[in-house]
């Protein structure tokens, strides 16, 4: 009764992310009905087939799948969808899979959800068919939330399938689309009746880095160096990782692992005067911050998840990418070490009834996982440095697509649990509906976020305009005066200069709001004082807790893998935080393909910066890094083939 009593006491403007949450439960299971009954009708229809025979049976069995199945995607009959969708509108009709024309035989498919692993966030895929979406020949990818298993990978180049012509002039597109097609042959196969049991490993890898001055680590307190990249350690001197890539499948059930060696030098702790502005600015007390050398292997990712339907179970240390843009999201990045996880993914879009018909296909995602390396939580006694229980992070996000042009998506995460404020299942649904003022009282600490992508008219297949947005205990950025904000133009060619990409981003996260918050206030809590960060680095965007930024990027690709691409970045920090400061920092990278099994990349990195905590005059430092990756592709002997997945229909490829 107390709870039911201190539920309707909830503070209103918690209500949007109670709906939040609701259409994200309510839509996966409605996702996992609806392809579970979808596969049925595909059993019975192949059962049907067999034992009737010829066109009697085709008939029985397309009668069968009429009567029975129902796409979760389109919310239609699938042998409907392909004449509906030349007479509907994107929002009305969007097909979750392409439907054979009448002259072609539809590709036969198994009954059962078959599992698949989770793309990693750097690998080369999410550009390719980001590129492929600007051009418009993705319909319904959807950019603020990823990673995407291989099996939806699989599903948007069959869009792409549907519309580019292989013949015509945008060669570009067209290799990269057959390179696509290579490296999904297997998902294909799989589709089309084939076995769904193997084991591949996808990469070998050996690289090195070389950091000659005194680079940036405290992305929480004054900026980083090296950004987005999975939290891996490094300081002045040689620095190096050595790893693996492979992933398995077996029935629903599926396996992504990534291993690596990892080397990094010993690092000394800040000057004593150092930790003690920090230890002010965070209301906690001085403690070194000194590494030793690093000789470690380390299972960056290592995901094991079962598919049930459309919606993906998955468990292990995994990172998100939860916004369009490429400078790394407010809520949730691979700029710290993966978060050991359990997540519920509508791995593939589905329709919920009478909100698609307005909004179009939806993705949605819940996930509950436990922090690590949090020092200092207050509640309100101080706790710490060595914390008996780690804080938990869960969170929220759903992404509409109402046309083929626009994507927009709203998510939140809510840090609790830890020693003085252990876990209880209470408490964790309270995270969801109470805000209140106070350590005693207040559940959580939440970031609300709101995200959109838009391609712009008459410059389709040239200019995206996209914006990620977040607000520190609110329920939403939309109508609120004081939001962190970063948007940004991503122009997928230039005329006359198709191999030319260029993407310029701005971000802050200055409030300018004295009067509500202290200096530092985002990704800082009062009782989370080690802020939104695991092991020691930042879980959202590199900016920081008050700074200004902005990013850009132009690159030329030669070929589908090869590129050469020059970065430019800038932080600078608000004055009233930790004295200021700025860095700036200039990016050559490449990428080349040496065979069809080997590449090389690497970059160059000069960064000037000048915070004076940290030191009394500038400092410079320079980063050079070298990897070489093995593409081997082995795999358990199976029956697979290289197929083309243009309009639903087998092609041989060169």
């Amino acid at each position: 009764m107390t709870f039911i009593v201190e539920k309707w006491q909830c503070d209103v403007h918690q209500f949007p992310t109670l709906a939040v949450f609701a259409i994200c439960m309510v839509g996966m299971a409605w996702a996992s009905r609806s392809e579970i009954r979808f596969d049925r009708a595909r059993k019975v229809e192949a059962l049907s087939g067999e034992r009737a025979g010829g066109r009697v049976g085709q008939i029985i069995s397309g009668g069968s799948v009429s009567i029975l199945s129902h796409n979760p995607v389109t919310g239609e009959d699938p042998h409907e969808a392909h004449h509906e969708s030349e007479r509907q509108s994107f929002s009305g009709q969007v097909a979750s899979e392409p439907v054979a024309h009448e002259n072609e035989a539809e590709p036969a498919r198994t009954g059962g959800a078959a599992g698949s692993p989770y793309v990693p966030l750097d690998s080369w895929i999410y550009p390719a068919l980001e590129r492929l979406a600007a051009r418009g020949y993705v319909r319904t990818a959807f950019l603020g939330l990823r990673p995407w298993t291989r099996k939806e990978c699989a599903r948007l180049l069959r869009e792409v399938g549907e519309s580019i012509d292989t013949t015509g002039d945008d060669s570009g597109m067209t290799h990269l689309y057959l390179a696509l097609v290579d490296e999904f042959a297997d998902e294909t196969s799989r589709e089309r009746g084939r076995a769904k049991v193997g084991v591949t490993l996808d990469s070998v890898y050996a690289g090195f880095m070389e950091i000659s001055g005194t680079p940036l680590r405290d992305g929480y307190h004054f900026g980083q160096s090296l950004i987005n990249d999975y939290g891996r350690p490094y300081g002045e001197g040689f620095n190096a990782t050595d790893g693996f890539t492979g992933h398995a499948e077996a029935g629903p059930l599926s396996v992504a692992l990534q291993g690596e060696y990892q080397h990094a030098p010993a690092v000394l702790s800040n000057a004593a005067s150092v930790l003690q502005a920090t230890a002010a600015a965070d209301a906690t007390l001085p403690l070194a911050n000194g590494t030793p050398a690093i000789n470690r292997f380390r299972l960056l990712e290592s995901t094991i998840a079962l598919a049930v339907g459309k919606v993906e179970f998955s468990f292990g240390r995994q990172s998100l990418w939860l916004g369009p843009s490429a400078a790394g999201p407010f809520l949730f990045s691979n700029n710290a070490e993966p978060v050991t996880m359990l997540r519920i993914d509508s791995a593939t879009p589905y329709r919920i009834p009478w909100i698609s018909r307005l909004l179009g296909p939806v993705r949605s995602q819940f996930f509950l996982g436990r922090l690590s390396g949090q020092r200092w939580e207050a509640s309100p006694t101080l706790f710490g440095p060595n914390l008996a229980s780690q804080p938990f992070l869960h969170g929220t996000s759903v992404s509409f697509r109402p046309t083929e042009n626009l994507e927009f998506g709203m998510g939140f995460t809510a840090q609790f649990g830890g020693p003085g404020n252990p876990f209880t299942w209470s408490d964790f649904l309270r995270t969801f509906y109470s805000h209140r003022a106070g350590l005693s009282d207040d559940p959580a600490k939440r970031l609300s976020e709101f995200n959109f992508n838009y391609r712009v008219p008459g410059l389709r297949r040239w200019l995206q305009v996209y914006t990620d947005s977040m607000v520190i205990d609110e329920y939403s950025p939309i109508g609120s005066s004081r939001p962190a904000i970063n948007p940004g133009l991503y122009f997928s060619q230039l005329p006359k200069l198709p191999k030319v990409e260029v993407r310029v981003e701005g971000v802050t996260t200055d409030l300018n709001w004295p009067a509500h918050f202290p200096p530092g206030a985002v990704y800082y809590d009062g009782r989370y004082r080690s802020g939104y960060t695991n092991n020691g680095n930042l879980i959202g965007s590199w900016i920081g807790r008050q700074g200004r930024g902005e990013q850009g990027w132009v690159t030329y690709r030669s070929s589908v893998r090869t590129f050469i691409q020059a970065e430019y970045r800038h932080n600078s920090v608000d004055r009233e935080f930790l004295q200021g400061g700025q860095a700036r920092e200039f990016t050559l990278r490449a990428d080349v393909t040496l065979s069809k099994k080997w590449s090389l990349s690497g970059f160059v990195q000069q960064e000037k910066w000048n915070f004076p905590v940290l030191a009394s005059t500038s400092r410079s430092d320079v980063a050079a890094s070298l990897r070489l990756t093995f593409w081997p592709r082995w795999k358990t002997p199976q029956e697979s083939s290289r197929t083309s997945l243009q309009g639903g229909r087998d092609r041989s490829l060169p």
